[in-house]
């Protein structure tokens, strides 16, 4: 009887509407939260990202003008990731708040904004980037290899819109705890996009542009799941009803506080890789494009388990803080972030031991051997900073969590745009270090990028708890 009066009472403490799994778990232990949150989201997010490390194996094999074009569509996919993440993020954030605080119809509303707003920014950015593909990439620098990226950009920019769903969509299950339909949909299409691959670029002789159409297939199947959970089976705790819909400019700014720094945020990031290629080619040439290439894709996926930890944090986090439960969100960063460090710690020691083994997979080619010895290096000077990206990066989803998006800005522009150059421009001229050490300005930025952000999140979580001591202190007082 106890269990069952229990189990009522914390439905009811959800409110309104079908008390799904997910939000259920949301008002239990943090710790074990976390680790049901993150568990899937580390899963999907490794596996999607192996499929671009897969996708990079069998460009590859078309030589190592491939994979220059591919890097120079690399950053703009990354713009794209960037846009449609940040949209989920903020979205997403704004949702866990008023599930924390009780408020689902509020909830449902912010869920219907984004989906709107969706449509519209993927449209603009679709049109924009498709039109001026070749004009882009020949101001870039991409020389011979303008054609090429020209060829596959356009098929990726033409299913963008795809991935801005499919991306915005995840972080809405997210939100309200489904980790596990989130972590289905992103494997299966991840896996698809690796079983087409070779068919498309090689069975049926499409080159380059068959990677492309791998990953705008694969992204349609995935798009194809998500819209039948929301939309049409409708067993989310989110409900989306579009009939007499209208803006609203609160609900507006709450999204856009979070998304907006978000959507910048990432976008610094594929910022950080266009001037990477710039710095790269000043001082070598478009086969330290193809080094970093590939070397930065196998960074993302070991990255890639901190991703999805990164999910959780802002899901608890935004949840704590609607409760008002600030022990709890100082909690989740801190337990969070030492499962990232475990977990970066070792990702880094398996990649200096076999970074041989994974230079060779990606440069079995004729045309790409000759930068096998260049890419070993990077990854082994590159996998030093994966266990502090931890600090950093789970700061950062803090910061969006409570809707702080713009400190998680200003700490990724000072990592990404600031740092990161600077330290790679100062090693590879002013020390005269060459290509190597951009590889090492680049782990110094990351590194110092990181520790900044952890250091202004701790203070900022120190604040919170101090304000709820005082509030404490000062409702026990007697009349």
């Amino acid at each position: 009887m106890n269990n069952g009066k229990q189990a009522g009472e914390k439905v009811q403490a959800i409110g309104p509407g079908k008390a799904t799994s997910g939000m259920r778990s949301m008002l239990g232990d943090p710790k074990k939260v976390i680790i049901k949150l993150a568990l899937p989201m580390m899963l999907g997010m490794s596996v999607q990202t192996l499929y671009n490390l897969v996708d990079t194996f069998w460009v590859s094999g078309l030589g190592a003008d491939a994979l220059a074009a591919v890097g120079f569509v690399f950053p703009f996919f990354f713009v794209i990731i960037a846009l449609s993440n940040g949209l989920g993020v903020g979205a997403g954030s704004a949702i866990s708040r008023r599930l924390g605080a009780r408020d689902k119809k509020g909830a449902d509303n912010v869920a219907v904004h984004t989906m709107i707003l969706m449509l519209l920014i993927s449209a603009v950015f679709t049109i924009s980037l498709f039109t001026f593909a070749e004009q882009i990439f020949t101001f870039i620098g991409a020389g011979k290899t303008t054609a090429m990226a020209t060829s596959y950009g356009r098929i990726i920019f033409g299913g963008s819109v795809l991935l801005f769903f499919t991306n915005v969509a995840n972080a809405i299950l997210r939100s309200e705890g489904d980790t596990r339909r989130a972590m289905n949909a992103m494997i299966f299409g991840s896996l698809l996009n690796i079983v087409l691959d070779p068919i498309f670029i090689y069975h049926l002789d499409m080159g380059v542009s068959g990677a492309a159409w791998a990953t705008v297939v694969s992204m349609g199947v995935t798009a194809v799941m998500m819209s039948s959970w929301l939309f049409f089976k409708k067993d989310t705790y989110l409900s989306f009803d579009f009939k007499d819909f209208s803006f609203e400019r609160e609900i507006l700014r709450d999204i856009f506080r979070v998304g907006v720094p978000a959507s910048v945020q990432q976008t610094s990031m594929a910022l950080m890789m266009l001037v990477m290629n710039v710095i790269i080619i000043a001082a070598s040439n478009t086969d330290g494009v193809a080094v970093y290439t590939v070397g930065w894709r196998v960074a993302t996926i070991a990255l890639a388990p901190l991703i999805g930890i990164s999910t959780a944090v802002v899901t608890m986090t935004g949840f704590s803080y609607g409760e008002g439960s600030y022990e709890k969100l100082s909690f989740s960063h801190l337990y969070s972030m030492k499962i990232g460090l475990i977990v970066e710690t070792a990702i880094a020691v398996m990649t200096f031991i076999f970074a041989p083994q994974i230079a060779y997979a990606f440069t079995m080619s004729e045309s790409a051997s000759h930068i096998t010895d260049d890419l070993i290096l990077f990854l082994r000077i590159i996998c030093i900073f994966y266990p502090t990206v931890s600090l950093g990066m789970l700061s950062s989803s803090l910061f969006q969590g409570v809707g702080k998006g713009l400190n998680s800005l200003i700490a990724t522009i000072l990592r990404a745009i600031i740092f990161v150059p600077l330290f790679a421009i100062i090693f590879a001229f002013n020390l005269e270090l060459g290509l190597t050490g951009i590889w090492w300005g680049m782990v110094v930025g990351n590194i110092l990028g990181s520790v900044f952000i952890f250091v202004w999140a701790r203070l900022y979580v120190v604040k919170l708890l101090k304000t709820r001591t005082s509030v404490d202190i000062v409702s026990g007082l007697p009349d």
